[in-house]
Order: C-alpha cells, then sequence, then structure tokens
C-alpha cells in the first residue's frame, strides 16, 4: 500500500510567482514536484530579460515543456535552432537563448527547469 495522496493545484493560485521584463513565471509544486507556466510578451528574449538577473551566458536550466500558445524559438548554444509551436513538447538541455515570435504571448508549461528559473543570483 502506498500513502500517496491525490492532489490538485491550479496556475489561478500558484505557490510562487517570479516577474521580469516582459515576462513571469507562476510555480505550483506537488507530489514533491515543481510545474512552472511561463508566460513570454512579445518582445521577450532570454538573454535580454532573466540574463541580468542570474548572471549567466546562456539558460542554465534544462526545460521538458508543452507548448501551449505562442511561437518560442531557441538557440542551443551549439548553434541548432528549434522553433515550437503550439501543441508541440521540447526538451531542451541547459545551454541556449530563446524568444518571442510574433505578437502573441508564448505560454508554457514546463515539468522540469522551472524549479530555479529567473531566480536573482
Amino acid at each position: 500500500m502506498t500513502d500517496a495522496k491525490a492532489e490538485r493545484k491550479s496556475f489561478d493560485k500558484p505557490d510562487e510567482v517570479r516577474e521580469f521584463p516582459l515576462g513571469r513565471v507562476e510555480l505550483v509544486t506537488i507530489g514533491g514536484a515543481t510545474v512552472g507556466r511561463a508566460v513570454f510578451q512579445p518582445g521577450w528574449r532570454w538573454a535580454e530579460s532573466v540574463q541580468p538577473l542570474v548572471h549567466t551566458k546562456s539558460c542554465e536550466a534544462p526545460h521538458f515543456q508543452y507548448h501551449v500558445s505562442g511561437v518560442l524559438m531557441v538557440k542551443m548554444d551549439d548553434g541548432t535552432e528549434i522553433e515550437c509551436r503550439p501543441g508541440d513538447v521540447s526538451l531542451l538541455p541547459s545551454g541556449h537563448d530563446a524568444w518571442v515570435v510574433g505578437d502573441e504571448p508564448a505560454v508554457v508549461v514546463d515539468f522540469q527547469g522551472m524549479i530555479d528559473y529567473a531566480r536573482a543570483r
């Protein structure tokens, strides 16, 4: 028998919110895991909005994301580019930049890399 219990959390009442220029991350912790919903506004770019907070060359957070809306372009440190669209699931290792393409906010749900994302160092 297991001691696990059914749980439910909502991004409408997140446990934590981190805001940065042209974006925000809402975090919920459930079942011992932290899941984040990020909303990136048109014009958002990691190198301009988050890099000044974390002081790293590129994003060091690995991501396992479901793309809800908008278009997000990702450029890995090795030069590989991936365009992520609604309905896509992406696995992004550490070492990348990203930016919103177009006039629609990009919304992602991240199951791996948000626990320390955009946390000032």
